[in-house]
């Protein structure tokens, strides 16, 4: 797949499958070299056109079944989503209002990343100006889901994964639910309560997909808004589709807006990004993790960056698997411990590199 993601439209990339696994890391870097040498199997290519809305949309109505008749907004940015998503609702059973849903690569209305708050304003000024009951976002390539309450609140898709969770295990008790370093301390928790085993990982789909296989987990998710079901589904992460259950499982509540708001949270911070030179992201966390100094941690993960534990929160530093920066994640009790721990963090980035330029 030709695909920059959710990326400006200077960056642009490819995810590859061989023998049914994505490859990453190592792998890209072997194929790569061998394309350098010119180590080539002998054979011939072919091309072939297909459209696969009709049998994908069928494929989702087929599974998904929501129990009453729903409103909701959905702004794709002018991303891929856009060709697709208004239709797929509908024919679900939803009345649509669509924002952005024009495919424009350029996106001249604002960037297709729900992961930021900047992103989701139109939808939230929607959902306060129509009798729309709920928000869904997509990124550009249509893989990730943000969730905009009809009260203006952005319900994050580690939030969004809980309900998740407690609606397949009921399928699979006992089963892993896997997530990423970026996710809030509420999750393992909410896992254990709800008959399921937490099993936090790396960021990124490609190593959150071959996790999934491992262990064969019926559900995975990001906190920038993956969510791969092996339930019902292939084990893929893909936006529409995560909207679709979602919308499944809201049409039996009877406030949906309550039900999100219920869900467990602590006071956080959205991904903040540290923009560093081509490489230098890399290089900082290798220096930041064979040296960790946070006082008061009572446990630091170092499975993808570090993820420094408080018994009152935690902070993240990672870099990024597509962009040179460094992103971090906060979350804590209460706002003063929440303002303890970046302090910590940015402590540890400066001890490191002085002159970085924190995003807060």
């Amino acid at each position: 797949m030709v695909t920059g993601s959710h990326n400006p439209p200077d960056y642009n990339g490819f995810k590859m499958v061989l023998a049914g696994e994505a490859i990453y890391g190592d792998t890209i870097l072997a194929l790569y070299q061998s394309i350098l040498d010119k180590k080539f199997s002998i054979g011939a290519g072919n091309y072939r056109a297909h459209d696969i809305q009709t049998a994908y949309q069928e494929r989702i109505i087929e599974d998904v079944k929501i129990a009453r008749k729903l409103k909701i907004a959905i702004d794709c940015g002018n991303g891929v989503a856009g060709a697709y998503a208004g239709n797929l609702y509908r024919a679900m059973g939803c009345e649509v209002i669509e924002l952005f849903c024009e495919v424009d690569g350029h996106f001249p209305n604002h960037h297709p990343d729900p992961a930021h708050p900047e992103n989701l304003q139109d939808l939230i000024h929607c959902l306060q100006t129509t009798d729309a009951e709920i928000g869904l976002a997509f990124d550009g390539d249509g893989d990730r889901l943000g969730v905009v309450t009809k009260d203006g609140q952005i319900i994050y898709p580690d939030r969004q994964l809980m309900l998740f969770a407690a609606d397949v295990l009921t399928r699979h008790a006992g089963g892993p639910i896997l997530y990423d370093v970026k996710c809030t301390r509420h999750l393992a928790p909410w896992i254990k309560a709800h008959g399921g085993t937490p099993l936090m990982w790396k960021t990124g789909h490609s190593l959150v997909k071959a996790k999934l296989k491992e262990t064969s987990a019926p559900l995975g998710g990001e906190m920038s808004g993956h969510v791969f079901f092996k339930d019902r589904w292939y084990g893929f992460d893909d936006g529409m589709y995560t909207g679709a259950r979602l919308l499944e499982i809201l049409s039996s509540v009877a406030d949906m807006t309550q039900t999100l708001n219920d869900l467990p949270q602590s006071f956080s911070t959205p991904e903040l990004q540290l923009k560093l030179a081509e490489g230098e992201n890399f290089t900082l966390i290798a220096q930041m993790q064979a040296n960790p100094h946070f006082p008061g941690a009572t446990e630091i993960i170092n499975i993808d960056g570090l993820r420094v534990e408080y018994a009152d929160g935690f902070g993240l530093a990672r870099s990024s698997n597509t962009t040179p920066v460094i992103v971090m994640r906060f979350e804590a009790e209460t706002p003063e411990a929440l303002a303890r721990i970046q302090a910590a963090m940015k402590t540890a980035i400066l001890a490191v590199k002085a002159d970085a330029v924190l995003p807060y």
